[in-house]
């Protein structure tokens, strides 16, 4: 017998720069839980106001937004106000993941491995030597964007002022990276607290390791390796370290974390995105299929993990 989800809302599209890979996720999504028997519905958020979102009667939400206004803390906290149980991550661990500078910063702080970087204001840009501090090749990127909008590899100095000025269309300040070079790595992540784990390590193989926006979402070049092809050992060090770097965050729900595994095959953690993509192209659909769960049956196991975060006193 079908559980009763009651009415189900999968919010999708929205306004940030990811609007239309939100909208595949989201289509996708709500065909899959229909076809599981659940009374689902897509809802716009780019389009369709927080009035229509209270008025709607969902029992619970199934969040397929992408980046800003999506996954940042911005649309979780209206749900926890609208008091509607929402899936993934809470304000704060949304809000803090979007912001790859605040991501590293508590990683560091908690003895994760994480490439060296430079958080560079608008109006102190030329102020730091970069080359010196981060090294060449170096990576630049506006800290709370995805799908690598507006990143830059920069192979001289003299890339960097136009690198910088792309950051800064996206972002008032500009992430500087220390470059890894090797193999990169993405890790889906699934559970709360004691519970969370580690779905099987994929790796990416991207043309001249160039892993754009077109790369993941419209091109078929892109190679995908998954389980990736590494010892035990290794797979189980990625894994546990994925798993730290999400409960550290506070994440839950489902995430998912992207690394760097360099040629001495240590781990470098990179972000983390707490409302990964679910189109055909994506990746935590891959790595649930390897442990033979298939994109139905996902979507359901992440529709059951929704909740309001915030706990509301019964006098309320």
């Amino acid at each position: 017998m079908t559980q009763d989800w009651g009415r189900v809302g999968v919010l999708y599209g929205g306004l940030s720069s990811e609007r239309e890979v939100s909208l595949m996720s989201g289509t996708g999504v709500c065909a899959a839980l229909r076809e599981a028997g659940v009374d689902a519905h897509l809802f716009d958020t780019g389009r369709q106001s927080l009035a229509e979102l209270s008025a709607a009667g969902f029992d619970r939400v199934f969040i397929a937004l992408h980046g800003r206004y999506g996954e940042d803390g911005t649309i979780q906290g209206a749900l926890e106000l609208l008091g509607i149980p929402y899936t993934g991550s809470g304000t704060l661990a949304s809000s803090l993941s979007m912001d790859k500078i605040a991501t590293k910063r508590l990683w560091l702080q908690h003895g994760l491995p994480t490439p060296r970087f430079v958080a560079l204001e608008q109006a102190a840009a030329g102020q730091t030597d970069l080359v010196a501090e981060l090294g060449l090749p170096l990576i630049v990127k506006p800290p709370h964007e995805g799908s690598t909008l507006g990143l830059t590899r920069v192979f001289s100095a003299g890339q960097l002022p136009a690198a910088l000025a792309l950051a800064y269309t996206h972002d008032e300040c500009a992430l500087a990276e220390q470059f890894i070079e090797g193999r990169e790595l993405t890790v889906p992540l699934l559970g709360t607290g004691a519970d969370a784990h580690a779905l099987p390590v994929i790796e990416i193989i991207a043309p001249q390791g160039n892993y754009d926006y077109e790369h993941k979402y419209v091109s078929n070049d892109t190679q995908y390796v998954c389980p990736a092809d590494l010892p035990e050992p290794l797979t189980q060090q990625i894994q546990s370290l994925c798993v730290q770097a999400y409960r550290v965050l506070g994440c839950e729900g489902w995430a998912r974390a992207d690394l760097m595994l360099d040629q001495n095959n240590r781990p470098w953690l990179l972000e983390m995105n707490t409302s990964p993509g679910m189109t055909s192209h994506s990746l935590v659909p891959m790595g649930a299929k390897a442990l033979g769960m298939s994109y139905g049956e996902l979507c359901v196991a992440i529709l059951a993990t929704a909740r309001c975060k915030v706990q509301r006193p019964d006098a309320y």
